[in-house]
Order: C-alpha cells, then sequence, then structure tokens
C-alpha cells in the first residue's frame, strides 16, 4: 500500500469518527488539525535556519575566521589533560582513603567528592590549570534553612538537638551550623593529609595557600619541587553541605530554574528531585550580624554541569557529527573574552568573573532553546547573540542569577555602578571593534575606550585629560626639538661658509 492510498484510507476513517460523534452530540464537530501543526513546525526549524543565514552574511569574512579559528584553539590538548587528570584524581582518592581511616574526625569518614567546575563540564578553555571539586558532607539530621537576603545565603540550624558527630560543628546555641569550623577543619585536614602524601610525578608537590577573605574553598597549588614558585595546576576543593532531597529545597528557589521551553518540564522536575547543597562562604560587608558571619551560600554546580552536559533542546543533540551544536563552543569563547578583559583591565572589572558569563549563558539557552538555532556551522552568529545578551544585562544592570531569581548579580551591592559601566563600554567597544581580543596574534594592542561614562568621576575624567594634554604637549616638544636640531645643522653649515669667505677675503686683502 502506497503513501497515497494510506492518506486516503486515513481520511475516510477520520470522517467515520466525525460522523459517529455528530450522533452522539448534537453540538458541531472541532476536528484537530495535527498535518497542519507538524508543518508549522517544520517550517520554525527552516526559518529560524534562514535567519540565522542572513545574519552571518552580514558578519566580515575576516571575524567569522578569527571566531572559528579562537574556537579551535581553546581546546585542551589530550596530552596536557591526561596528566593532569591522572595528578588530580591521585589526591582525590588517596585524600578520600584518608578520610575514611581518620579516626579523630567522624563526621568526614562518610565524606565523597562531587566534580564540579569547568573541566568537568568540558567547557575549560587553553590549559587544565584549575579544578574545582565539592567534598560532599552527608548530614544525619533534618535542618532548618533562614534565607538572609534575596535568597542566595542562609542560616542552617538543627532541626532538632543530636548526638552525632555533627554536633561538633555548632556554635553556643547547640543548633546553629558553623560554617567557619567546618571550613578551618578542612584546612586542618588537608593539611595533616599532605603531610604523608607524594604526588606521582616526584618533580612536584602539593601547596595549601593562604585562606582567602570570603572564599568557601581550601585552594591547593600543585607547584615544583625545586622553586615552589611556579603553579602548574590549582584546586579549589570546597566543603559542602548536602541537604537530601526529601527535605525539600529552600522556599525561594523551590521553583527550579525555567527550561520548560528548552529541557522540558520533565526534566525540570528532575532537578527539582535533586539534593541542594550549601558551601561555607560568608556574606560580605561590615558590621556583620552573628548569623551572617556563620551563613552558608546555596550551591547549584551539580545542576549546572548536568544542563550543560546535556543541553539540547532534542536529546540527540551532539550524539553525532550530523547533530553537534556550537552551545559549548560559544561559552568557551565567551570565557576567553571575559578572561582577556579582566587582564587588560584588572582593576577595573576586579569585580567580574567567569560566572557572570555563564549565567547569561544559561538565560540565552532558555530563550533561544530550539538545536537548530545553535547549528555548528551559525558558531559566528550564535556567539555575537551571546556576547550582545550580555552587554544588555550590563547595561540594563540586571543579571538575574539562573536558580535564585530574585537575586541579581548586577546590582550595586554585589558589582559597583562604575565597574558595571566600564564593562558595558568594553563589550560595547569588543563588539563595535570587531573582537580585538579575539585577533592573532598575541599580544593585542590596547583598546580604545570610547567616551567616558556617568558614573565614573570628575577627577578620573580630570586626570585623563590632564595626561592627553602632556601626551600632546611632550609630542610637540620633541617634534620642536627636532626643528631646532635641524636648524642648528644648517646655522652651523652657513657660518662655515661665512667663515671661509671671510678667511679668502682676508688673505686677498694681506696679498694685496
Amino acid at each position: 500500500m502506497d503513501a497515497v492510498d494510506r492518506d486516503v484510507k486515513g481520511g475516510l476513517t477520520e470522517v467515520k469518527q466525525l460522523k459517529g460523534a455528530i450522533r452522539e452530540d448534537s453540538s458541531p464537530p472541532q476536528p484537530k488539525l495535527p498535518k497542519q501543526r507538524q508543518r508549522v513546525q517544520q517550517q520554525q526549524p527552516a526559518e529560524e535556519e534562514s535567519r540565522a543565514d542572513k545574519e552571518l552574511v552580514s558578519i566580515s569574512p575576516e571575524l567569522i575566521s578569527w571566531i572559528k579559528n579562537n574556537a579551535k584553539d581553546l581546546k585542551i590538548r589530550q596530552t596536557d589533560r591526561r596528566w593532569a587528570a591522572e595528578v588530580v584524581n591521585d589526591f582525590r582518592d588517596n585524600f578520600l582513603k584518608f578520610l575514611r581511616n581518620n579516626v579523630d574526625q567522624p563526621f568526614f569518614q562518610s565524606a565523597d567528592f562531587l566534580n564540579t567546575g569547568s573541566y568537568f563540564e568540558k567547557v575549560k578553555i587553553h590549559i587544565p590549570d584549575e579544578f574545582d571539586m565539592m567534598l560532599k558532607l552527608q548530614a544525619p539530621s533534618r535542618f532548618t534553612m533562614t534565607n538572609l537576603d534575596d535568597g542566595l545565603f542562609y542560616r542552617i540550624d538543627l532541626a532538632r538537638p543530636t548526638r552525632s558527630p555533627i554536633r561538633g560543628f555548632v556554635v553556643e546555641n547547640e543548633r546553629t551550623l558553623s560554617s567557619s569550623k567546618i571550613l578551618s577543619e578542612t584546612h586542618r585536614l588537608v593539611r595533616k593529609f599532605l603531610k604523608t602524601y607524594k604526588v606521582p610525578d616526584e618533580c612536584c608537590r602539593w601547596i595549601v595557600n593562604r585562606k582567602r577573605p570570603f572564599s568557601p574553598a581550601v585552594t591547593l597549588s600543585l607547584c615544583r619541587t625545586e622553586n615552589n614558585i611556579d603553579e602548574l595546576i590549582s584546586v579549589d576543593l570546597v566543603p559542602a553541605l548536602e541537604i537530601h532531597s526529601s527535605q525539600g529545597w529552600p522556599l525561594a528557589v523551590r521553583n527550579g530554574p525555567d527550561v520548560d521551553k528548552w529541557l522540558g518540564k520533565k526534566v525540570r522536575q528532575e532537578i527539582r528531585s535533586l539534593p541542594c547543597y550549601f558551601v561555607p562562604k560568608r556574606l560580605k560587608g561590615r558590621n556583620l550580624s552573628e548569623d551572617a558571619k556563620e551563613s552558608w551560600r546555596i550551591s547549584f554546580s551539580h545542576i549546572e554541569k548536568k544542563i550543560i552536559t546535556s543541553h539540547g533542546n532534542k536529546k540527540t543533540c551532539c550524539e553525532s557529527k550530523a547533530t553537534k551544536c556550537c552551545r559549548k563552543q560559544c561559552l568557551m569563547l565567551l570565557k576567553s573574552l571575559i578572561e582577556g578583559l579582566k587582564q587588560r583591565f584588572p582593576k577595573e572589572l576586579d569585580d567580574l568573573c567567569s560566572y557572570h558569563g555563564k549565567t547569561a549563558f544559561l538565560h540565552t539557552l532558555s530563550i533561544r532553546f530550539s538545536d537548530s538555532m545553535w547549528a555548528r556551522q551559525h558558531l559566528p552568529t550564535c556567539f555575537l547573540h551571546l556576547l550582545g545578551d550580555l552587554e544588555a544585562h550590563a547595561r540594563t544592570a540586571v543579571l538575574p542569577h539562573f536558580f535564585v531569581p530574585s537575586c541579581n548579580l548586577f546590582s550595586p551591592a554585589v558589582f559597583p555602578r562604575k565597574a558595571l559601566a566600564f564593562l558595558t563600554c568594553a563589550l560595547e567597544e569588543q563588539r563595535r571593534e570587531g573582537l580585538p581580543l579575539l585577533k592573532p596574534p598575541a599580544p593585542v594592542p590596547p583598546l580604545r575606550l570610547m567616551g567616558l561614562v556617568e558614573d565614573i568621576s570628575f577627577a578620573d575624567q580630570s586626570f585623563e585629560t590632564a595626561a592627553d594634554q602632556s601626551f600632546e604637549t611632550a609630542a610637540d616638544q620633541s617634534s620642536i626639538l627636532t626643528a631646532v636640531t635641524s636648524l642648528n645643522a644648517a646655522f652651523k653649515n652657513m657660518l662655515l661658509l661665512i667663515f671661509a669667505a671671510a678667511a679668502v677675503y682676508v688673505s686677498c686683502w694681506i696679498s694685496y
């Protein structure tokens, strides 16, 4: 039976069904049109692809080449990846064995590692020199989570008194769990472990860095044994308190991320059923309350890894070369651009970090959710879209946390207005000048930030104006000196001719 016969028979069957419905119900039937909907759905990817092709034509061939070449260069070499993975995995496995056998701290005996961060999300750029690992601490009892800000920081209390080992980390009221005590104990255990641990590569050794203010991590550096200066690998080991999924997420984040159109409602439910984690990070600011000094920040690193790894609107995305998308490449390019901006303007953009780019990326994915929008051949267009979205967030000073929408990562309290205005100008200039930070060869010529932002102080303006004037004055002075030098040479030649003529005249007069 061919396709035409099947369509005719299918149409007759639909007519019979409609007649039966008319006999049973006097109301007029309202037949659905599934085939028409399918045609519309098939037309949408075609329209999106043609729109992307038109946008690609508007980009210069030179810029397209730069973006594609940079995306290739950002990949980590397999040999570097293998060596780094071997060293880090050996540290992780042996540290877990140490904790299992450590009798003096039973609360850490059941700990386990959760690999998070850009390396394990496979969006790390250039070299595998940074690793993030969460040390999961499983709590034996239920907790009460009290929100301290817009939904990101919390005070964690035991729901009831307990005799379990966790009671050694509560404050004087015997209920509030101390973040500072957990972090200090993690530091102590890591130092104790490194006293007897040897790196597989005998030329290297691990060193524990000093505590950084407001950092929830124990940072380790792998250095060469010779000088202890050259850092080869940096590891952020973050203790994370696991809240079981049966207790549920805090109220401010209970709805989960808005991924219905992108990943689907089923995936959203799966995300909400996962446990949540809290890391020992203090609120920033002065004159903090006692609760704020022992605050915990909620972490979604494990969910971010899940989302970025399984990022497609369809399950077949990136399963083969034919279905490859450019989502991860766009994020890697944005990370590279942010890294370049921070290297160029370390003071002005000190508050900027790669997580701002990652958050903008997740928002863009939830809006541009169709896989056809991220086709591999549309990499330049997609990256410029992502860059434009980050610029729009900076210009409006609104970048909601992807999992805590009430928390604005670009609010003046956490990102100063002056720095945000500078970031807006820098991103705008990058887009206008054709992404000079992505242009080979390195180093890139200094950027020319055109125009000053409103929030930059008048003193800074006058300083820059004075610097420009002094530069112009110096240029004028150098040109004058050059002119004087040339005049001096001509004057000397003229004097020589005058003296020669005078000597001839005197000699002639004496002879006469």
